[in-house]
């Protein structure tokens, strides 16, 4: 017979064993992706990460418990529904300047760890040698590297009206299939007759018409630079990455970023990433709903970095909406929230707006 006391027990039990069985869903369901841009270039501190911090993540990552991943690997598992592997992690490197090719592939190649560089068709072998040529495109491709598409001008496309960004895509396309017609594609039909599937947005910005665009190009995935976890609940795309520099490259910050979880949301609002005043969506009504499997919602912290922490109202259990008392000016703006998950994890969702001007 049951007394009170073991009831009790057995609920405690339950339910620790029930947040248990969820955390390791989310960890096999999600993967970290993170973002390099420049290595040993310290004119460029923004973008660019020493040989000694990249040295570091490398050891870090061969250390383990983590999984370095191919891109494809991750795409496949997003349109497919399956499982990915525990601590997963991908590596992308957005421009192709040339110090990808001296400095990071001989590193990641020894390392034996798989790697995406996101290519702007129209920057190769430009900038007085700054870039990659396609010559040394196609020996990172033929080395195993995934070539993805970044575009051909680096524009900022979610400013840019759809004939220019259709422009944009195609003739990216074009300069692809014709440089590298004759690698693999992530197609898996041994060509690469329609160029990359997978895309990065310049500057991490789009729209719902840019990501509109995107999609009847036939593109699988694509990836803005906002900060979290990527997990089957997020937008393909508009998948998060967590960019690294100089400045937010140290090791510690490094294994913190790699061992984040999903914040799994949904009807998040503004559902438009461009927003603005002629839209009547600035100051914009964020908000976003936790799912249901989540019960710490108290926990949750957000913030945005020139304001700081950002005050956050609770309706239900478990919807949260954040209010902009005035106008947010133009640019690019990030928020992130956070909380604590299993096992001295963060669980991370991100954000990027582009802001408009009136």
């Amino acid at each position: 017979m049951f007394t009170r006391r073991s009831v009790q027990v057995w609920l405690i039990f339950a339910i620790t064993l029930t947040s248990s069985l969820i955390s390791i869903a989310h960890t096999a369901e999600s993967a970290v992706v993170i973002m390099y841009h420049r290595f040993g270039e310290s004119s460029y501190p923004s973008t660019n990460i020493t040989i000694a911090q990249f040295e570091a993540h490398i050891e870090i990552l061969k250390r383990g418990p983590y999984k370095v991943i191919p891109i494809t690997e991750l795409a496949a598992a997003l349109k497919t529904g399956r499982n990915l592997p525990d601590n997963a992690v991908v590596i992308t490197i957005d421009d192709a300047f040339l110090s990808v090719y001296t400095e990071a592939w001989p590193r990641l190649k020894e390392a034996k760890l798989p790697f995406t560089v996101f290519v702007g068709a129209g920057s190769v072998g430009r900038n007085g040698g700054r870039y990659m040529n396609w010559d040394q495109v196609r020996e990172l491709r033929d080395s195993g590297v995934y070539i993805g598409n970044h575009g051909n001008a680096h524009a900022h496309m979610a400013h840019a009206d759809l004939a220019k960004n259709v422009l944009e895509i195609n003739r990216a396309k074009r300069r692809f299939a014709a440089e590298l017609g004759d690698g693999e594609g992530s197609s898996g039909d041994g060509s690469f007759k329609d160029g990359p599937r997978i895309f990065a947005y310049p500057y991490g910005e789009t729209s719902s018409a840019v990501k509109n665009a995107i999609i009847e190009a036939g593109f699988d995935i694509a990836f803005g630079q906002h900060s979290g976890a990527v997990s089957r609940t997020s937008d393909r795309y508009y998948l998060p990455r967590f960019a690294l520099n100089e400045q937010y490259g140290d090791k510690s910050r490094f294994a913190r970023i790699i061992a984040t979880l999903p914040l799994p949301v949904h009807d998040i609002t503004p559902p438009n990433p461009l927003i603005g005043k002629k839209f009547g969506t600035n100051p914009p009504a964020f908000g976003f709903t936790v799912d249901s499997t989540l019960t710490n919602i108290d926990n949750l912290t957000c913030y945005h970095s020139p304001f700081g922490p950002l005050p956050f109202t609770k309706l239900g259990t478990h919807r949260v909406e954040i209010r902009f008392t005035n106008a947010l000016k133009p640019g690019r703006v990030r928020i992130n929230c956070t909380m604590p998950g299993p096992n001295r994890r963060s669980r991370w969702f991100g954000s990027q707006f582009v802001v408009v001007g009136d």
